[in-house]
């Protein structure tokens, strides 16, 4: 875990909400001088701050319906899983994927146009990793929370 003061976290803080400011400008913010900040960021983007990106409306770009696909595999295998993980980092619509525990062995998070789309992205491209035992779907009716930040 990276070591942050306050001020750090602030900063931190800051760039979630808005990655483009200016080194000046959060400066600013956090009352240091810029060269201070540029050195505490500069260390953040090395230690924290994983990338910078543009959030994105996934309705005006045509991707409507959201679903999540619980995932149950045949074997347990090292080299199973790894070939099931590497399928999915391939798919694009497949926006997070997480092994967890319980009774399902992964859980998908799925963005498409439509339900056309998904049953090809679930039939002919999950479901063709192989080694696949059970998948069980849930569409999202309504988005009640999206966060992009991270408690600080």
């Amino acid at each position: 875990m990276a070591e942050m003061d306050k001020v750090d976290r602030s900063i931190l803080d800051i760039l979630q909400m808005n990655g483009r400011l200016t080194n000046a400008e959060i400066a600013a913010r956090v009352c240091l001088s810029a060269p201070a900040c540029w050195k505490r960021l500069k260390r953040l983007e090395e230690e924290v701050i994983v990338g910078y990106h543009a959030h994105l409306n996934p309705k005006t770009i045509g991707l409507g319906l959201f679903a999540f696909i619980s995932v149950t595999l045949d074997s347990h295998s090292e080299h199973a899983m790894e070939h099931f993980e590497a399928g999915v980092l391939a798919l694009p619509n497949i926006i997070a994927c997480h092994k967890v525990s319980g009774k399902y062995d992964y859980l998908l998070q799925v963005v498409v146009k439509d339900m056309e789309a998904f049953h090809e992205l679930a039939m002919h491209r999950v479901r063709t990793l192989g080694n696949i035992k059970e998948m069980y779907t849930g569409f999202s009716l309504k988005e009640i929370k999206h966060c992009n930040t991270l408690p600080l």
